[in-house]
Parts: structure tokens; C-alpha cells; sequence
């Protein structure tokens, strides 16, 4: 019965006036943050009758979704990735990949159709740019910036943990970041991972 009443609600949420607050300036496109959608499939699942959990541990996170007549259930996972944001505390990188991988389980149980920055990327461009990661360079960028590269840094850490820093090249060529901006990104990003999109735009 959990199946019948996901579709439901998938089907419900469709057809909902939702507006996607998120907006990424640099390479144009608007998404979805986790308010513009919750109190929707908050109010959508206590109609039709099905509750979701999210749960967490070190290698996967679950949405458990449970029709709350029957107590059947679907579990949706998603692998944890590790972000080591430099300038942020380890309980402010552990809340950062929480809530994007939450607000991502739910893009996924709900069908929700969002941009797709590697099908729309430009052709990558032949541009050879050196950055040196350089203390500080953060303090140069406004507030709302800094938060958009910090999540971009968590994106890209994800991409190269999962084995596809090719992936995570063409998302950064995508963003086409300026100069300051990127060695901002730069110092956001472990060793590893600066190595793997070095060798990924070879």
C-alpha cells in the first residue's frame, strides 16, 4: 500500500504551487532549497497517510517511508560523503552534509526535477588558470558567496568521493567562476580532492 501512496503523494506535490528560492548566480539556474518543498510533503504525507524519517550513520543515509495504516515501508539511501570545509568546525561540516544529503533523498523519493548541471554545462573550455590555494582569500568574498562556494566545495567533495572527479570538473567549469572566487573555492577543498580535479581536467 506505501507504493500506491507515494505515487499519490508524488502526484500531489506535482501539482503544487512551489517556487524554487535557491538561486546559483553563477551559472544561471534556480533550485530547490529544503523550505521551498518540506512544509508541502509535510502536509501532502499527513493527508494520504505515510511518514518520513531520515536517519543517519558514518557510510549511508535513509529516508524511511511508512504508510502509517499498514506499516509497510520503502527506504530510500544515499552514501555519506566526508567534507572537510577549511574555516568551519567539524560540527558545522557535519550539519553542511547532513542537510544536503536530506534535502536530496527526499529530491529523489519525491521525483522532484531539478537542473541538471552536467547535461547543461558549457563545453569545457581550454583555459589554462593556476590557482594557489591562498590563506585568507575567503575574507575578499561577500556572506551570500561564501556560502554558495562553501556548498559547491561539498558537491565537488562528494563527486570525488564517489570515484567521478570528471564529474565534479565539469560542475566547477560549469559554475564559471572568476578568478577570486575560485581560489576562494580552492582553500575550501581538501588536498585529495584538489589533486583529483587537477588530474580530471587532464
Amino acid at each position: 500500500m506505501v507504493h500506491k501512496k507515494l505515487m499519490q503523494a508524488r502526484i500531489l506535490l506535482q501539482n503544487a504551487p512551489l517556487k524554487k528560492s535557491g538561486h546559483n548566480k553563477f551559472a544561471g539556474y534556480s533550485y530547490f532549497e529544503l523550505g521551498d518543498f518540506m512544509p508541502e510533503i509535510n502536509a501532502i504525507f499527513n493527508e494520504v497517510g505515510l511518514c518520513g524519517v531520515v536517519s543517519y550513520d558514518s557510510e549511508i543515509a535513509s529516508l524511511t517511508i511508512t504508510d502509517t495504516d499498514d506499516g509497510t515501508n520503502i527506504v530510500i539511501t544515499s552514501p555519506m560523503a566526508e567534507a572537510n570545509l577549511k574555516g568551519c568546525h567539524p560540527i558545522q561540516n557535519l550539519g553542511a552534509v547532513e542537510t544536503y544529503t536530506r534535502r536530496y533523498l527526499w529530491v529523489t523519493a519525491m521525483e522532484i526535477v531539478e537542473h541538471d548541471a552536467l547535461d547543461s554545462s558549457a563545453p569545457i573550455k581550454e583555459e589554462k588558470i593556476i590557482i594557489t590555494p591562498t590563506q585568507g582569500a575567503m575574507d575578499t568574498i561577500p556572506e551570500d558567496e561564501q556560502n554558495y562556494l562553501r556548498e559547491l566545495a561539498m558537491e565537488l567533495i562528494a563527486l570525488c568521493e564517489k570515484e567521478e572527479p570528471k564529474s565534479a570538473w565539469v560542475k566547477l567549469e560549469a559554475e564559471n567562476l572568476d578568478s577570486e572566487q575560485k581560489v576562494a573555492l580552492w582553500t575550501l577543498l581538501p588536498s585529495k580532492v584538489r589533486s583529483a580535479l587537477k588530474n580530471a581536467k587532464g
